[in-house]
């Protein structure tokens, strides 16, 4: 049972670390607004002030506020989550947290993936949206606990 609590804790981790690393990278050898290319993606360093798609960049102060809100209940509440999804868990707090420093260090957030036919976006993103997507589908499709609201059958 604990190691699968230690799941949730080390993907964080793993996720927090590769993001740090990768941006650390990217601000120190890569000029601001530039780009390497390569034939599938291109690594080009953007700040981001906003949010998904470069959007509401005049809320910052929002995002940090909301993201530091979502860390916090995720550390304080993860135990009391399905252990099914508290891996998916783990990379909502390690994006979220990546994404947190480089709000306070910078004020946006570092980007540098290009993929061409996205948004640039980075390794915390990633996690973010991958999270989502197998939160969705475990919801979804295998989590079979009934439901508090369904309406009961009465046997006549």
């Amino acid at each position: 049972m604990a190691a699968k609590k230690i799941t949730f804790w080390l993907i964080a981790l793993i996720v927090f670390v590769l993001d740090r690393l990768s941006k650390f990278w990217i601000v120190s050898n890569v000029p601001f607004g530039s780009s390497i290319d390569f034939s599938f993606l291109s690594i080009t360093y953007i700040l981001n002030a906003g949010t998904l798609f470069g959007m509401f960049k005049h809320a910052a102060l929002f995002f940090l506020i909301f993201s530091l809100v979502v860390i916090v209940f995720l550390v304080l509440k993860f135990d009391s989550f399905d252990l099914r999804i508290q891996p998916f868990l783990g990379l909502v707090l390690g994006g979220a947290l990546g994404n947190v420093v480089d709000r306070l260090l910078y004020g946006a957030v570092v980007d540098f993936i290009d993929v061409h036919f996205w948004p640039v976006f980075n390794v915390a993103d990633a996690a973010l949206s991958v999270a989502v997507v197998l939160i969705l589908v475990f919801e979804l499709f295998f989590n079979q606990e009934p439901k508090k609201y369904q309406k009961h059958k009465r046997n006549i």
